[in-house]
């Protein structure tokens, strides 16, 4: 008999453990005791729907007293999603008490979006000032200018989805402020009134396409870099001293050719002139053997010949003379 009543005791025993986990009981009293409603059954169909019923009656308790009007079958199908329901809520109530309109489905896309949604309000509170990095640019002068900005910019919870981030804001202002200075007369300007960039860059609109509305643009810092325009100058004559060089060697090697070419052409006349006087003596022999030339003619020659190279010797040397 006493054994009876053991097994029937570990029966009940085990059928309540059974139960409250199976049931989570505790949170269905948690629940009546905040005031919302949550039917036993749904917690049971959750667990056979492997949700933590935590996840979604504590976030649910906490809309309610919020004021949030939020469904538990919204917050399940979010979790089912892949959402962060708790950030979600927290989200909510943030927007609400800043007087925010920021709807539950709204809500929910950016959570699913990759996006932190609590951030996301809260910077639409409080704004956010993003420090770009250095800006290099070039006035019309030629001087470099390195600068910094720091933009103030809020969340637009309309285009969070969507729209894109910071690293879009800093190149667009980065570019904003390259056009800014490179359109500018003189370097010494933008040092006078750095402000001027501000207002061409915040005037472009560079937030439009963005999940962010820039409020302000300030100019943090302003410093002189190179003169890129001396330096492109020097290059630039660099550039020229070596082209004329290349033609200067082009024309001394055109020169060296025609000379060798000269040459070439005197020593073939030279050697021309000695192939015609070596035909002299065979002119003369074939004339003696013709009978055409006699000795007293040949010695008349040699005559001739002799007092033309006297005659010749002599004008070498009064011209020597008269240089001297």
């Amino acid at each position: 008999m006493d054994f009876g009543i053991l097994i029937i005791a570990g029966a009940i025993i085990l059928f309540f453990i059974i139960l409250f986990t199976v049931v989570p009981i505790g949170l269905w009293v948690s629940a009546i005791a905040a005031g919302v409603r949550v039917p036993l059954v749904s917690l049971v169909a959750m667990r056979l729907r492997r949700v933590a019923p935590a996840r979604i009656i504590l976030p649910l308790i906490k809309a309610d007293k919020a004021g949030i009007d939020v469904t538990q079958d919204q917050l399940e199908a979010h979790h089912l999603a892949g959402g962060n329901v708790n950030r979600v809520v927290d989200a909510l109530i943030a927007a609400d008490k800043a007087r925010i309109a920021l709807p539950f489905d709204r809500a929910a896309a950016i959570d699913l979006a990759g996006r932190d949604v609590l951030d996301a309000v809260k910077v639409s509170v409080n704004p956010r000032v993003i420090q770009t990095p250095n800006v290099s640019a070039v006035a019309k002068d030629g001087i470099e200018l390195i600068s910094t900005a720091r933009v103030t910019v809020r969340a637009n919870l309309e285009r969070l989805v969507g729209g894109a981030g910071e690293e879009t804001i800093i190149a667009r202002v980065g570019e904003g402020i390259v056009s800014s200075i490179g359109s500018t007369e003189t370097h010494k300007r933008v040092l006078e009134n750095p402000d001027l960039i501000s207002k061409t860059v915040l005037a472009k609109g560079l937030d439009a396409g963005t999940a962010f509305e820039i409020l302000s643009i300030d100019i943090a810092d302003v410093n002189v870099g190179r003169n890129i325009g001396a330096e492109l100058q020097t290059d630039q004559a660099e550039a020229d001293k070596r082209v004329a060089q290349a033609k200067a060697e082009e024309r001394r090697a055109m020169a060296v050719a025609v000379e060798q070419e000269n040459r070439a052409h005197v020593e073939a006349m030279r050697a021309k002139v000695v192939e015609a006087e070596a035909q002299v003596p065979l002119a003369i022999a074939d004339a003696f053997r013709a009978g055409n030339l006699g000795v007293m003619d040949y010695y008349n020659l040699q005559n001739i010949e002799s007092d033309t190279g006297m005659r010749r010797n002599i004008a070498k040397a009064t011209d020597a003379e008269d240089d001297g």
